[in-house]
């Protein structure tokens, strides 16, 4: 039995590898059914055109296939939502276990890295920084603040999260790069690899 601690760093690798794109892998599937069906009418429409008994045929044959494919597709969906069942199920596993991850003896690396993130991505030289209380005791602001040439400060504690969230301009500008959020914002492109890590297949 694997340990808690092992069981987030094996997520926490399939995570950070990069998959293919599954937005293409499906845009190739409805492809290849768009043309599979394309090729469906051309045959229909060439079967209309024969004799009476030969349409009487083609028809029996179509709706053969169409119950097969009838078939298939609800055996399809419902594989679909297994898998969906399955990977919501570790997602919100992943999300459970992410508090635990202030415990790690590098969380202060992680934290200052969050901090990095989102002052980079806001771009500001003045800012508060909200945290919650572990990440509070292990991130250095002044080394944030010497090496953005900027003046960040702590705001209030984060009631949720682990993490950094950053606030400028009056609460205009607002970062969110606590852990939650991260892994929401990477569950869309990591359900592909994330499924075929619990599968074994290879990444």
């Amino acid at each position: 039995m694997k340990s808690e601690e092992e069981d987030i760093e094996l997520l926490a690798r399939a995570i950070m590898v990069e998959a293919r794109d599954e937005a293409e892998q499906l845009h190739a599937e409805a492809k290849e059914k768009a043309e599979a069906i394309r090729k469906r009418a051309q045959e229909q429409a060439e079967a209309e055109r024969k004799a009476i008994l030969a349409r009487a045929k083609e028809d029996a044959d179509r709706l053969r296939s169409q119950s097969s494919a009838t078939s298939e597709l609800k055996s399809r969906s419902t594989q679909l939502e297994q898998r969906e069942k399955i990977l919501n199920d570790v997602f919100e596993e992943v999300r459970k276990q992410l508090a635990s991850v202030k415990k790690r003896p590098d969380y202060g690396a992680i934290a200052a890295m969050l901090a990095r993130e989102a002052l980079a991505q806001l771009q500001v030289t003045e800012a508060e920084v909200l945290v919650d209380e572990s990440t509070q005791k292990v991130l250095k602001l002044d080394d944030l603040s010497k090496e953005f040439n900027g003046k960040f400060t702590f705001g209030k504690k984060l009631e949720e999260g682990t993490g950094v969230v950053v606030s400028a301009a009056g609460g205009k500008l607002h970062y969110d790069n606590t852990l939650e959020t991260r892994l929401s914002r990477l569950q869309g492109s990591l359900r592909s690899s994330v499924y075929k890590a619990l599968m074994g297949e290879k990444v």
